[in-house]
């Protein structure tokens, strides 16, 4: 978990059904100076979600606050105050946006990175960027500024260019382009 200077700024991503275990990595990593938490909600694999963990939060957006509540109150317990995120997708068998993304937006986030494919979907269907717009509208609706970053089929840096101006997200991931 050790960096240099030059690697900064330099985010953790942690991702626990566990809030006490969320809590602890939460303190360590902003003890060490991390600049920022990011969450995984997103990882459809098979071993994470068994455990309740990455997609697998999807179906329990109750233990999914708990886990973003668990990270702030780490980050507190460091004394230090930075920036968490959360990484997920738009669903789990199917598009849940409006009963998935509200449960999110309710907790302190900074940052929501939105996969949008299903956790069922993996990467084999193409994504569907159209859901920025109905997430756009949740977050606005929510009162908050919280940055929305598309992620998804994303082939390279002029591709992340035309989705960030065709769809208007605060920013893009590219993921399996880079």
């Amino acid at each position: 978990l050790y960096f240099t200077p030059e690697e900064q700024p330099i985010i953790a991503q942690l991702f626990s059904s566990k809030p006490e275990k969320m809590e602890q990595a939460a303190r360590l990593c902003a003890e060490l100076g991390f600049d920022g938490i990011d969450i995984n909600m997103g990882c459809p694999d098979k071993s994470v979600v068994s455990q309740g963990a990455g997609a697998g939060l999807i179906k329990n957006p109750e233990l999914a606050r708990k886990i973003i509540q668990a990270v702030q109150a780490g980050i507190k317990s460091a004394g230090q105050n930075i920036p968490v995120s959360v990484k997920t997708r738009v669903g789990f068998n199917k598009e849940e946006i409006d009963r998935w993304i509200p449960e999110l937006l309710k907790e302190d986030i900074s940052v929501l990175t939105i996969h949008l494919r299903t956790a069922k979907e993996l990467s084999l269907v193409p994504a569907n960027w159209n859901y920025i717009k109905k997430i756009k509208k949740l977050i606005e609706k929510s009162g908050k500024d919280i940055l929305l970053i598309g992620n998804g089929d994303v082939a390279d840096i002029d591709d992340a260019k035309r989705k960030y101006e065709k769809y208007g997200c605060d920013g893009i991931m590219i993921g399996r382009g880079v």
